[in-house]
């Protein structure tokens, strides 16, 4: 069996401090809440402590981007916006190296994900969205689209610098200010950005970056000079905005969970499909939204495509998330490796056929080696609750209606996928696919040219492309 020598990136390159405040009206300064402390899930050390928001900081945030917006970036030409969010997108990647360690210290994804994927798209949103700033007139929205105001923004834990890209960038082209809010045990690398619109020399207001737990966030959500909301999260606490805000005329999009259909056709390239399943549901340890949890096979190819699966899985390295030869990293806290194992133990209960990897994992940290669940039926929790882990769960199907009707038995609608050789197969499955995107043989491709979001329970609005800048203008 191939060995592959030890390749750990330098954590030195992440510039880690001891102490970290949050970003206000173009300052530094400590927070009022109590400090918390961010820990490496790949070794359960503390990384650094972390300033707070208190209910009073959230209130100078709101006013600080009020003011920044009445007074400068609500006023300021489009292709004046454009200069400084191109120069947040070079400085992005001038600082890329720096970033990409830091995420994967924080996250506990692989170096070689933070490297080549967060941190290289994150730029792109910049740069895509400053090419914008300036043509809003022309984007479809009307003649004379305007801004909202002040952005609220709360974020998760899976992909932190790639959040508040998609966040930011959009409100800032669009002429809105925005105060967000990191997950709390993910807040580095979006403190790291605003050193870096502090380096750009945006207006003072314009961002603030708040860090705290989930009471910040619903402080920011509930403030009444904000504008709008914009979540990416679980359901549960999307609904809870969506209550909060019901009345109130202020605007709203969110991206919730999902649980995603990755159908393959008994003519699909196997080999090739079998690739991209396991980049829909292990990329980032199956911390995405949009994963492909569920893999429906057409019965006919179903056990050989299993057998693959299982021999290319197999061959996944599980471990230091900054070696660059990982390719699973850690679970990013303590608490969503307790939800992973207690939803696979469900599987485990409810009969479904339990595979898992024998790749040996670290003794620290908080690790769960890749599984894959065959004989799964609809009832079970594994095939209805979204577990954001590396777990998928197999059902097969004989007719392509019974796929569809299978791929959209759920209260979800984000992302789906289909893998066939027969183009017409392609566009009539995706036509009847109840999902924002659906991929076409492949899985987790993201561009920021294109928009992004979800149906049902998996949200409203859209993040991305020309369509996502509706959501913060006003039109």
């Amino acid at each position: 069996m191939w060995e592959y020598a030890p390749a750990p990136e330098s954590r030195d390159i992440a510039n880690l401090k001891p102490n970290y405040r949050m970003f206000v009206d173009g300052q530094f300064v400590e927070g009022s809440g109590e400090p918390l402390k961010t820990v490496n899930p790949g070794t359960e050390e503390v990384l650094a402590e972390v300033s707070t928001a208190a209910p009073a900081d959230v209130d100078k945030a709101v006013k600080a981007a009020r003011r920044a917006y009445d007074r400068v970036w609500g006023r300021m030409p489009g292709s004046e916006r454009a200069k400084y969010i191109f120069r947040i997108a070079r400085l992005i990647q001038e600082r890329s190296r720096e970033l990409a360690v830091l995420e994967s210290l924080d996250n506990g994804k692989p170096i070689k994900e933070s490297r080549d994927v967060d941190v290289p798209t994150a730029a792109a949103h910049f740069f895509y969205h400053a090419g914008w700033a300036d043509k809003l007139a022309y984007a479809g929205h009307g003649p004379d689209p305007r801004p909202l105001g002040v952005v609220g923004q709360v974020i998760p834990w899976n992909f932190p610098l790639l959040m508040a890209a998609w966040k930011i960038a959009p409100a800032l082209a669009t002429g809105n200010t925005v105060v967000l809010k990191p997950a709390e045990t993910t807040p580095l690398t979006a403190l790291v950005l605003a050193e870096i619109i502090q380096q750009a020399d945006l207006p003072p207001g314009v961002v603030n970056i708040l860090a705290g737990a989930g009471d910040v966030g619903a402080a920011v959500v509930s403030h009444p000079d904000v504008d709008k909301v914009a979540f990416t999260g679980s359901t549960d606490v999307g609904k809870t905005i969506q209550r909060q805000l019901a009345g109130t005329g202020r605007r709203l999009t969110l991206e919730l969970g999902g649980k995603a259909a990755n159908i393959v056709f008994d003519d699909a390239p196997l080999d090739q499909a079998v690739e991209g399943i396991v980049n829909g549901i292990f990329f980032n340890q199956g911390h995405v939204c949009c994963a492909g949890s569920r893999l429906l096979v057409q019965e006919s190819v179903a056990e050989e495509l299993l057998e693959k699966l299982h021999v290319r899985v197999s061959t996944l390295r599980v471990g230091d998330p900054l070696d660059k030869n990982t390719d699973v990293g850690a679970i990013n806290s303590r608490e969503q490796l307790t939800k992973i194992q207690e939803l696979v133990e469900s599987g485990d209960a409810e009969g479904a056929q339990r595979w898992t990897s024998a790749c040996p994992l670290p003794d620290k940290g908080f690790y769960f080696a890749p599984t894959v669940f065959s004989n799964v039926s609809q009832a079970m929790r594994i095939a209805r609750e979204e577990i954001f882990g590396p777990v998928l769960s197999v059902l097969t199907f004989r007719t392509p209606d019974e796929a569809v009707a299978k791929a959209n038995n759920t209260p979800y609608g984000l992302s789906a996928g289909i893998w066939t050789e027969k183009g017409s197969r392609i566009l009539w499955a995706a036509q009847k696919m109840r999902a924002g995107v659906v991929w076409a043989n492949t899985f987790n491709r993201f561009d920021p040219t294109a928009p992004f979001g979800g149906y049902q329970e998996s949200g409203f609005g859209r993040e991305g492309g020309r369509t996502g800048l509706e959501a913060y203008l006003d039109v």
